[in-house]
């Protein structure tokens, strides 16, 4: 597999310390010591290859590692926030993502496994299969004229190789509709769009088909977050893009996201970000410069 990831390396050694689009649709890469607060965020759905260095992932109370023998696979919008290292012998990070579109996964064969355990994220040790699916669609920037014929196909391979795989199920759960998993995110969707909202346990219950009590901890085993928690994260990460992007002030920002108190709102972002959020907003604007 060493030559499989010194392609890819290769191939992905010109994206920047941020999310660099590779002209393949729906496939990007980074590279770098991205700054830690930058990867606080609600992360979509991906596939994530890690080709060098390693990162952790954490979601609530639970925290992954990955390094180039591991991908991660995150199946529904999750609040996590990443750290990322440079590889042993001083290499920067560098990987590659390809966001999750479930529609494209239904006419999918997938191995016949049971999941060990409900959940919206995992690691998983890669296969020399998997990497060379990846090198063939990374090998597409080099000929960006066949993107359109032959990136479908290398997608519904990588596809392929992660639902045969032991994260097979997740990916298999989150396109059936009747699923525990694909009906969580259906209530996910509904807390990302009305997060500013108050929360109403027993219609977000309703809308996963659930009682309140098997709803709580289905969300739980899915997310690692409680409902009320999981709307708080996706509270304070909005909060922060006004802040630093829309030039709102804290109050307004406080407002917007569905704290009644700026006071309350202060502390929580203080908590979640390390410091209060004027100050964190001003840190930010900085880095940007």
């Amino acid at each position: 597999m060493n030559e499989q990831l010194n392609e890819l390396r290769a191939l992905a050694a010109h994206a920047e310390n941020r999310r660099t689009e590779t002209g393949i649709p729906r496939v990007a890469m980074v590279q770098g010591a991205i700054p830690e607060h930058q990867l606080a965020a609600v992360y979509e759905p991906m596939v994530n290859l890690i080709l060098q260095g390693s990162k952790s992932m954490s979601v609530g109370g639970q925290t992954l590692h990955y390094d180039p023998a591991t991908y991660f696979v995150m199946s529904i919008e999750l609040p996590a926030a990443g750290i990322v290292r440079p590889s042993r012998t001083g290499e920067p990070y560098l990987a590659v993502s390809l966001t999750l579109v479930p529609a494209l996964l239904a006419d999918l064969p997938h191995a016949a496994q049971e999941p060990a355990r409900e959940s919206g994220f995992s690691v998983a040790a890669v296969t020399p299969q998997l990497l060379d699916a990846w090198v063939r669609m990374l090998r597409l920037m080099k000929a960006p004229a066949d993107i359109a014929v032959l990136a479908p196909a290398y997608e519904r391979e990588i596809l392929y190789r992660v639902l045969q795989g032991p994260m097979g199920w997740m990916l298999r759960d989150i396109a059936t509709p009747d699923t525990a998993l694909a009906r969580i995110n259906r209530v996910v969707q509904r807390l990302r769009h009305e997060f500013a909202q108050p929360l109403r346990m027993e219609a977000l219950a309703a809308d996963a088909a659930m009682s309140v009590s098997a709803f709580h901890r289905h969300f739980k085993a899915v997310t690692s977050l409680s409902p009320l928690q999981y709307q708080k994260q996706v509270r304070l990460l909005q909060a922060r893009t006004l802040l630093i992007t829309a030039g709102h002030n804290v109050t307004s920002a406080a407002h917007e996201v569905g704290y009644e108190s700026a006071t309350q709102f202060s502390r929580e972002y203080a908590r979640a970000f390390g410091m209060p959020p004027a100050k964190d907003a001003a840190r930010l604007a900085a880095g940007m410069r």
